[in-house]
């Protein structure tokens, strides 16, 4: 015997209706695309421009003034140089480089800064180096609370820490042979090692643990890793906080004025502030000793260049 289907017990076969409510929505695209995107349209390209522009016409201004004339630089702007570009004098370097304070020449003042800034802008990259590995790679008691400690030291003001230092320097126990220019190393370091922790921290962080694991399968110490592998991969780090440590240090006035002592451990800037004069109003000798200063953040700027936009920019990209 066999059974019939009828056509009232066929199975459905119709396609199911479609959702109702709108399309979703195509995802929105990250925020660096989104502002390179805006940065390399013609509006963009034109803002920036104007913005390079506008941030460059201060510093043209100081150049010219340095080769104008004492006279032309107190009585017109130094726009008015484009009147008579002739109108040039090499007499304010001249007075910057015969320059004396207390005896002393204008290049021992020059010397004083070099032998302040590198010091300063090596030591706390290094110590921090080590202490931003620790922070990243070791396991130990205590170790988010020390980051929200060194992050919560990035926001004292340097100037809350000046008289406490000086107590301590001036201390029966600290040597005397140590004060001076070893004094403002110190100094710097101490200011300048919260953010490079912080920033330090960051970057050796974000280094694939892929690699740091097998280089401690193959028996690698800390150190042996600190030194074959995460250092090398954090030179555009380095360089680039190098770089701005170097900087604050090169064109500071208070810490050295503080710790310095003595006039023969004192830096350019203060050389620069004897220039101006009592009144304020040596313009044409700070026109040029500005000039002056500049030249060696200059040459380090430009030899760690490419170090500092892969700085800068390391981290941003995943992957």
């Amino acid at each position: 015997m066999t059974a019939t289907i009828s056509a009232d017990t066929t199975p459905d076969t119709q396609p199911a209706p479609p959702p109702q409510g709108p399309p979703p929505k195509a995802p929105k695209p990250p925020m660096g695309a989104r502002a390179a995107a805006a940065t390399t349209g013609p509006i963009g390209r034109a803002l920036v421009w104007f913005l390079a522009l506008l941030w460059t016409v201060p510093t043209v201004g100081l150049f010219i003034s340095s080769f104008r004339p004492e006279a032309d630089i107190k009585t017109t702007g130094w726009w008015n140089w484009f009147t008579d570009p002739t109108n040039v004098t090499m007499q304010n370097y001249k007075g910057v480089v015969d320059h004396k304070v207390f005896g002393l020449p204008f290049s021992e003042f020059f010397w004083n800064s070099v032998r302040i800034a590198i010091p300063s802008a090596i030591i706390p990259i290094v110590i921090a180096a080590f202490a931003a590995y620790a922070l990243s790679w070791m396991k130990f008691p205590g170790r988010d609370w020390l980051v929200v400690v060194i992050v919560g030291l990035m926001v004292v003001p340097l100037q809350m820490c000046l008289i406490p230092l000086l107590q301590f320097f001036g201390s029966d126990w600290f040597p005397d042979s140590m004060q001076g220019v070893v004094t403002i190393w110190i100094a710097h370091s101490i200011f300048g090692m919260p953010l490079a922790i912080f920033l330090l921290k960051n970057f050796i962080g974000s280094l694939p643990r892929e690699v740091i694991e097998a280089a401690r399968v193959d028996g690698a110490t800390h150190l042996t890793i600190f030194t074959k592998i995460v250092m090398p991969l954090s030179v555009p780090a380095l360089a680039s906080l190098g770089i701005f440590q170097f900087l604050w240090v090169w064109n500071d006035l208070l810490v050295a004025k503080v710790f310095g002592g003595s006039a023969r451990n004192q830096p350019m800037t203060y050389a620069m502030v004897d220039m101006v004069g009592n009144r304020g109003n040596e313009w044409q000798l700070l026109t040029a000793g500005a000039f002056v200063m500049m030249i060696v953040p200059l040459i380090v700027f430009l030899s760690l260049q490419r170090y500092f936009v892969r700085g800068l920019l390391a981290g941003s990209v995943k992957g």
